[in-house]
This record gives C-alpha cells, structure tokens and sequence, in this order.
C-alpha cells in the first residue's frame, strides 16, 4: 500500500504536528485547524512535499499507470460486471442481476480483500499484482480480522457509550462474511424445488406406469387437472420456489445495502 511522503515521519517533523492515523470528521478539522496554525511548515509537509514527490516519482507513476491500466481494462476489468453463469445459455435479466452481483462479492472477498491481507500481513507475499490473483483464506482472513475492530482511543474518549462497540468498518465486514458465505456454502446446499416437492418422484412414477398402461394412462394421470396428487405437488412446488426468491431478493438487497463499504 502506498504511503504519501506527507503522511511520512519526516513529514510529522516537518509540519511541527502528526498526523492521526484515523479520526472522526470533527478531529480531522480539529487537527488541520491546528497544523495550520504554522502556516510555513504546514504548507512545506503537505503540498511542498507532495509536489517533490511527484517530479521525483514521475517515471515510476508512468510506467505504473501503464501497468494498471492494461490490469484494469484487459484482465480484471473493474469497468464490468461478470458472473460464473455458462458461457453460451441464455439466462434472463433477473438470473443475471443476482448472479454478477454476488459473483463479484466472491471476487471482492477473494481478491481484493485478498490482496488487502497480503500487503498487510507481516508474511507479505513477494509477486506482481497483474492480473487476478485469487486466495478464499486471505479474503476471509481480512474480513475476520475487520470483523473484530472496536471502537477505541482512536476513535472515541473512553467516557464515551459507544467505546468497545464494534466500529462501522466491523459491522460492514460481518454482514459482508455473511453474504458470502450464503453464496458459497448455504445456497448451493439448497434442494431443487421439483425434488423437494416430490414431483420429481411424481413424474418418474408416472412415466414407468405409462410404459406399462399405454401413453393414455400418461395423458389422463399428470396432464389431467383433476389429479389431486398432482395438483397437491404442484402447489407445494411453486411455495418452495417462491420462498427461494424470496430469501435471493432479500439477500440481493442486503447486499446493496452496504454496497458503499465495498472497496479497497
């Protein structure tokens, strides 16, 4: 992760004032209001050094603008929405909307929170971040490390209700955990509709009894409105169908819900 040579040390010393790692709104205009108060050294520590920093890194930033921009637009794409649905088959837009919505969580979790984890960690991984290096464990571990923040000393005074409540970025990671973990690992797990029903069994009964009563016994049993059984399975189907939409919408918009804490 890149660190500005006005967030730097040296720049603290510079600027007379440190610069706080993280703070509410209210103590980042308290801190600015103070720094400022040495007018000089204020602007050498933030645009002086800021302005050095970019005519000396001028070739670096080049040639990595480069490298990020054929990453973004030819390999991760990050102008796009994707999904893992089969190449080739045609899935209407409901289908689609679901599908490259959590497809992509899967993505975010596994790779950039991936990534997050590594640059972090103190067992950095060595390798160049061209293209879409992908870790289940790292993301998860990312999001279980965010999932236990609390609010502290660098956020609050210890006098305040809220000190070791879990802070926004906490919350945001642990209902972040749960979406994908219901992609992955519980909604998979669900029962087709038409095996839970019992239609299925339904229908494999009736086709061995045609095979053996002629294609009249077929048309008078599962095509005839009248069949009780049938009309019963049928019923029981579509209540199961619709209470897996259901949970998918609701999933769906909890998903939008915290789609502004979703980035790196």
């Amino acid at each position: 992760m890149k660190k500005y040579w006005s967030c730097s040390k040296f720049a603290d010393w510079l600027r007379g004032t440190s610069k706080p790692r993280s703070g509410t709104s209210q103590e980042w205009n308290d801190w600015q209001k103070k720094a400022k108060e040495k007018k000089l050294r204020y602007w050498l520590a933030e645009d002086g050094l800021d302005f050095l920093e970019k005519v000396i890194l001028w070739p670096i930033n080049f040639i990595s603008e480069i490298r990020f921009y054929i990453n973004n637009r030819y390999l991760i794409k990050s102008h796009a929405l994707t999904s893992n649905l089969r190449r080739g088959t045609w899935y209407d837009f409901d289908t689609r909307l679901l599908h490259t919505a959590f497809d992509e969580l899967v993505n975010f979790v596994e790779i950039e929170l991936a990534w997050m984890h590594a640059i972090s960690s103190s067992t950095k991984r060595n390798f160049l971040r061209l293209g879409r290096w992908r870790s289940a464990e790292a993301g998860l571990a990312y999001l279980d490390w965010a999932s236990h923040l609390k609010m502290d000393e660098d956020w609050i005074d210890k006098n305040d209700p809220d000190y070791g409540q879990p802070t926004q970025q906490a919350l945001a990671a642990q209902e972040t955990l749960r979406l994908y973990r219901w992609w992955k690992e519980e909604r998979p797990k669900r029962p087709d509709p038409i095996d839970a029903s019992g239609l299925a069994e339904y229908y494999k009964e009736k086709r061995h009894e045609a095979k053996t009563c002629g294609d009249s016994f077929l048309h008078h049993t599962i095509l005839n409105k009248k069949d009780g059984q049938l009309r019963n399975l049928s019923d029981l189907y579509h209540r199961i169908e619709k209470q897996q939409e259901e949970e998918d919408t609701a999933m769906l918009i909890r998903l939008v819900e915290i789609r502004q804490s979703l980035w790196t």
